[in-house]
C-alpha cells in the first residue's frame, strides 16, 4: 500500500504531508528499547494458525511492570486480533477437522476490544475457546457501556461461582436463586463452588461442588522448556536491532 498506492496521492493527502501524523503515533513504541525489536521485525516469529492446528502453546508475558501500561495494551490487542483472524481463517477446514484451541487472558479488563466481542459471539464454531480472568464484574463496563458484560453473560451457558464480593453477589444471585442467595455466594467455603449447568438447553437446579487444590509443577522443567523454545523460535536481540538499523539507514 505504501509503495504502490500512498505515493500516488497529491495535495494535502500527499504521503510527505501525512507521514508526520502517522509516525508521531508510532514514536512512543519505536523509541521503547523493549518494544522496538518486537514490532519492528518484517516477519513474525509466530504463526498463530499453525500453532492452533498443531496444538502448540504460546505464552505471552505482558506484565505492565516490565513493559509499561501502553505497550502491554498495544501488544495484547495485536495478539488477540491475530488469534481471532487465525481462528476465522479456519473456515477453509471442515468443522470436524478443527482442533480445539484455548485462549486464556488474565487481567481481561485491559483488553476489551471488538475482537473480544467477535470471539464471544462467533469463534465457537471455529473451536476457539476463551477463558478470561479478572477481579469483579464492574471491570467489564467501560464508560457506562455494558456491551462487553452483556456479550459475556449472553454467551455463557454453564456458570460456576466461587466466593465473590457483595456487589457481584447481588448480580449473580439472580442466576442461582432460589437454591442459593447472595449471602451464600459471599460465604462459600474455600475450594467450594456453586454450579448452574446448561444441559440440552435446560437448566437443572444449581448445586454445590467441591474442588481440590492444584499440584505445583516443576520450575526447573519450565525454565528448560522456555530456553528450548527461545532457541528454536527466537532470534538474538542484537541481530534484530542490526536489521532495524540497516532498514532505517541509521
Amino acid at each position: 500500500f505504501w509503495e504502490k498506492e500512498a505515493q500516488k496521492a497529491g495535495g494535502e493527502a500527499a504521503l510527505a504531508n501525512m507521514v508526520p501524523y502517522i509516525t508521531s503515533k508510532l514514536t512512543p513504541f519505536i523509541a521503547n528499547d523493549l518494544v522496538r525489536p518486537i514490532i519492528s521485525q518484517q516477519r513474525s516469529a509466530f504463526n498463530f494458525r499453525e500453532a492452533m492446528d498443531s496444538r502448540k502453546i504460546v505464552l505471552v508475558n505482558l506484565a505492565k511492570g516490565k513493559i509499561g501500561d501502553l505497550n502491554a495494551n498495544l501488544l495484547g490487542m495485536i495478539i488477540i486480533g491475530k488469534i481471532l483472524m487465525a481462528a476465522l481463517g479456519r473456515a477453509d477446514l471442515p468443522e470436524a477437522e478443527r482442533k480445539d484451541f484455548y485462549l486464556y487472558i488474565d487481567e481481561f479488563q485491559n483488553f476489551l476490544t471488538e475482537s473480544i466481542n467477535v470471539i464471544l459471539s462467533e469463534a465457537r464454531k471455529y473451536r476457539l475457546n476463551l477463558t478470561i480472568g479478572h477481579q469483579y464484574i464492574g471491570q467489564l463496563v467501560k464508560g457506562g457501556d455494558t456491551k462487553f458484560r452483556d456479550a459475556i453473560f449472553g454467551n455463557v451457558g454453564t456458570k460456576v461461582c466461587f466466593r465473590i464480593g457483595v456487589e457481584d453477589a447481588e448480580i449473580m444471585e439472580k442466576e442461582f436463586e432460589p437454591v442459593f442467595n447472595a449471602n451464600d455466594l459471599i460465604n462459600i467455603p474455600r475450594y467450594n463452588a456453586y454450579v448452574k449447568l446448561l444441559i440440552d438447553n435446560a437448566n437443572p437446579p444449581p448445586f454445590n461442588m467441591k474442588t481440590f487444590p492444584l499440584s505445583r509443577g516443576s520450575t526447573a522443567l519450565a525454565a528448560q522448556v522456555r530456553e528450548l523454545s527461545r532457541l528454536k523460535y527466537g532470534k538474538h536481540r542484537s541481530i534484530v536491532e542490526a536489521e532495524v538499523l540497516e532498514r532505517a539507514k541509521i
